[in-house]
């Protein structure tokens, strides 16, 4: 491999790699009017109404929540690092005529001018940081004095009772667990991955809040109650891919900019 290829770009060909496919997935794309409503509950428990305030989504991907956002009246920017992620995004805004913006750029060092958004928010990005306390220094700067920023994320590698339920019953029933979540050379190259970024152990609510408290944010908070989404995403998932989902370690966590 190129020695000049780094962490940080296999991380940015993977996902464009998945591009194509990313809204055919449960838990990227949302499939029905009650999961939708259960994510925008849970951007107004924490963001409330955007009422013109500045958004932006970092790591936007095709721009699920970049529309949920924009649907509370947010002004919206969408930044991500995979063109092919982007040019999903503007082809679905297009289409949706919605007016949000998609700028190419690195959600670790995005360029964007500090004290800017009164806003940001990540879905499931945090877990693939290469260096988390630098990431958050810069977010802590994006934001405008009491401005929010919303990490919607999980523990994805701890091992559980329930996980290891599923592979013993995969063991004895081949494939009922449903279809793999992507082709056998992208789960190498996800595990690959994995193995090198910040978070390989897990990111956990509590390490992320601490992590956030050192860049400088006040009043952190760790919800827990991503239930209702959860249960949606369940209807749309083999019975054993949705009981692991219920039990995994999934939370949202708010902190301010004081």
């Amino acid at each position: 491999m190129n020695a000049n290829y780094t962490l940080r770009d296999e991380i940015r060909d993977y996902w464009s790699a998945r591009a194509a496919t990313f809204d055919e997935q449960v838990g990227h794309e949302i499939f029905s009017e009650a999961e939708r409503q259960a994510w925008r509950d849970l951007l107004l428990r924490h963001l409330g109404p955007g009422e013109g305030h500045r958004a932006l989504d970092l790591a936007s991907g095709t721009g699920v929540i970049s529309h949920l956002l924009h649907g509370l009246g947010f002004d919206v920017t969408g930044l991500d690092w995979s063109e092919a992620m982007l040019s999903q995004a503007r082809a679905k805004a297009a289409r949706r005529g919605a007016d949000i913006r998609f700028v190419m750029g690195d959600a670790e060092l995005t360029l964007e001018k500090p004290e800017s958004y009164d806003v940001l928010i990540t879905r499931h990005l945090v877990w693939t940081l290469v260096d988390p306390k630098a990431a958050f220094r810069e977010w802590h700067s994006l934001l405008k004095p009491g401005g929010r920023l919303l990490i919607v994320d999980g523990d994805f590698v701890s091992d559980t009772l329930v996980r290891r339920m599923i592979r013993f019953v995969e063991k004895l029933v081949p494939g009922i667990a449903g279809t793999p979540h992507a082709p056998n050379a992208m789960r190498e190259t996800h595990e690959r991955i994995l193995k090198r970024v910040y978070f390989s152990k897990g990111a956990r609510a509590e390490e992320v809040a601490a992590l956030l408290r050192e860049a400088g944010f006040a009043q952190i908070v760790i919800d827990r109650n991503l239930k209702p989404i959860h249960r949606e995403q369940a209807r749309n998932l083999p019975l054993l891919k949705g009981l692991e989902r219920a039990t995994q370690h999934r939370y949202a966590v708010l902190a301010v900019k004081a």
